[in-house]
């Protein structure tokens, strides 16, 4: 990144309209801790790092995660320390969160194979019921 890209500073509708959310999301982001504006004025002003870290929160809520996963993920990356632990600590993450949706594709296929059942049954007893139905009105009719 240059230094001009490094500098550039963004205002918050300039940051809901690239990421397609609300300031009021963007705000929540701040009072979570996963964004840190400075303030001109009565202004937030965020930089490069604030887009950046906005990016990847949006990120890391389209896999699932919560925001104290992602905050701790991204205070992780930001440290100066080795990045293998920060690597197992989001693979642990990445692994909990595949179990949970799988077992969640699991209950759902569970749950349409019932309503299959039921649907077929539905079907079976309108079509066992059509015939008397229609031998009842031939009754009614003059």
């Amino acid at each position: 990144m240059n230094p001009a890209q490094a500098a550039r500073t963004y205002t918050i509708a300039e940051l809901a309209e690239e990421f397609d959310v609300t300031p009021r999301a963007i705000r929540f982001y701040e009072d979570v801790g996963l964004l840190e504006p400075t303030r001109a004025g009565r202004n937030r002003v965020y930089t490069q790092r604030d887009r950046t870290r906005l990016k990847l929160t949006l990120r890391g809520k389209r896999l699932g995660l919560s925001l104290q996963e992602i905050l701790q993920l991204v205070q992780m990356y930001e440290s100066e320390a080795d990045t293998a632990p920060q690597l197992m600590a989001f693979l642990g993450v990445l692994r909990s969160h595949r179990a949970q949706l799988e077992q969640q594709l699991d209950d759902i296929r569970v749950m349409l194979a019932e309503i299959a059942q039921h649907e077929q049954r539905c079907q079976r007893l309108l079509a066992d019921a059509a015939p008397r139905t229609r031998k009842k009105h031939k009754e009614t009719q003059p």
